[in-house]
């Protein structure tokens, strides 16, 4: 490998984990206001199996081949000309580029510096690559979308999984009251983060058990047992459904304003000054990063096959050696 090459999993068509592979790609460079990063760990997403599949963002990405990922987690090798924020040897954390092409599953990714933050001091870089796109879905659902307040209360749908966890972190650092389901293995767990109940949702529907809902952060769509149609339901008058994994379908939204509730759409965005404030939240000792387990970059198909098998508790992530 020369020094304008690097390691990148690619994938030529759409299909199973079995269609990703390494090539050696051009190395990228870094235009004015990018950084260059070496990147150390790459996040692993629900939305990147489902790009690669044909769903998610391919209709974003247009027709393989392209590189996949879009967590990052590294240090910063060069800095473009206008960079103010970051300086060479930074170590950085990020989400660039996103819903666009990051191709974070390489060795070297250039983004704009303002998309990346200094990661947390108190994370190693496996921990930090779990970060960036499921806690800012999280933040941004919770904080910016429904302003969530002191007291109020929140259900958060498949609280167990990377956006969940940090959801059920977030809404009782802002001190809500905080309602989970995931399976009863996860409740002591989820506790511990801050939930205050927790519903097993293989033997209980959710709409028996809890009421007067303010803020629904649903994680899991309509395409799995209508579970943002059932969420309307549980809502009080005037509450809101931050509708995440398919967003609101015309039924949906009509569903919603027959019982007097509101529901929006959601897609998170690149945004480093909240992955600064997230950085303090996690050093301070507020929020908890949870990986399950790591893959080094050569076995990316594996981890997709291990994340779409379901059940993971917070994050998967891949390993890039330096």
């Amino acid at each position: 490998m020369s020094a304008d090459t690097m390691r990148s999993v690619v994938q030529d068509g759409f299909g199973g984990p079995e269609v990703l592979r390494i090539q050696q790609a051009p190395r990228p460079v870094s235009l004015p206001t990018e950084v260059l990063v070496r990147v150390h760990a790459a996040g692993i997403n629900p939305v990147d199996w489902k790009t690669r599949a044909g769903s998610g963002m391919a209709g974003l990405l247009g027709e393989p081949p392209f590189t996949l990922g879009w967590d990052v987690s590294g240090v910063v090798e060069e800095v473009g000309f206008g960079v103010t924020t970051l300086k060479a040897g930074d170590e950085v954390y990020g989400m660039p580029w996103f819903p666009r092409a990051a191709n974070a599953y390489a060795e070297y990714v250039s983004a704009p510096a303002r998309q990346f933050a200094l990661k947390p001091a108190t994370l190693d870089h496996v921990h930090a690559a779990a970060v960036p796109l499921a806690a800012l879905t999280a933040w941004q659902a919770v904080v910016d979308a429904a302003h969530l307040q002191a007291g109020q209360r929140v259900l958060v749908t498949a609280a167990a999984g990377g956006v969940g966890h940090f959801a059920v972190q977030f809404a009782r650092h802002l001190g809500a009251h905080v309602i989970a389901t995931a399976s009863t293995a996860r409740h002591p767990w989820l506790k511990e983060l801050g939930a205050d109940e927790a519903i097993d949702y293989t033997a209980t529907r959710f709409e028996d058990a809890v009421v007067d809902i303010d803020v629904v952060i649903d994680l899991v769509g309509d395409a799995h047992d209508r579970t943002s149609t059932r969420s309307l339901k549980v809502l009080r008058s005037g509450g809101l459904l931050v509708a995440i994994p398919a967003g609101v379908s015309p039924e949906l939204a009509q569903a919603a304003e027959a019982v007097g509730v509101r529901v929006t759409p959601f897609l998170v965005e690149p945004d480093g000054a909240a992955l600064t404030t997230i950085a303090g939240l996690i050093d301070a000792g507020h929020v908890a990063v949870e990986v399950e387990d790591t893959f080094p970059l050569e076995r990316a198909g594996a981890a997709h096959a291990r994340g779409e098998a379901g059940r993971t508790r917070g994050k998967l992530v891949l390993t890039v050696p330096n």
